[in-house]
């Protein structure tokens, strides 16, 4: 079955750099776009980043532009979020989506429909 897992968030200091990874098993991995969104407590869930399944194109919010990059591994199934220059306001549970799609990738949540359980960032001193 389709199987998304996250790791590599952590508590790290405002400035700080962290690097998220999306392990996707279970589907054919060159079809689907992938997103990241991220939750903080008592927040809606938000939506990050993407990169797209046919040319990897991107999309970056505006609250994360210029800090982090998302970047694929096709053969090792896997999806990347480089995360620098972390504020304390990018404190939140982060998770990986996915959906089987061509096109450009889709930015709202609610387009995406496999999910990793998520993994917490914390920015603290």
């Amino acid at each position: 079955q389709v199987q998304l897992v996250e790791s590599g968030g952590g508590l790290v200091q405002p400035g700080g750099s962290l690097r998220l990874s999306c392990a996707a098993s279970g589907f054919i991995f060159d079809y689907y776009a992938i997103g990241w969104f991220r939750q903080a407590p008592g927040k809606e869930r938000e939506g990050v980043s993407c990169i797209s399944s046919s040319d990897g194109s991107t999309y970056y919010a505006d609250s994360v532009k210029g800090r982090f990059t998302i970047s694929k591994d096709n053969a090792e199934n896997t999806v990347y979020l480089q995360m620098n220059s972390l504020k304390p306001e990018d404190t939140a549970v982060y998770y990986c989506a996915a959906v089987i799609s061509m096109a450009t990738c889709p930015r709202y949540r609610d387009e995406y429909v496999h999910w990793g359980q998520g993994t917490q960032v914390t920015v603290s001193t």
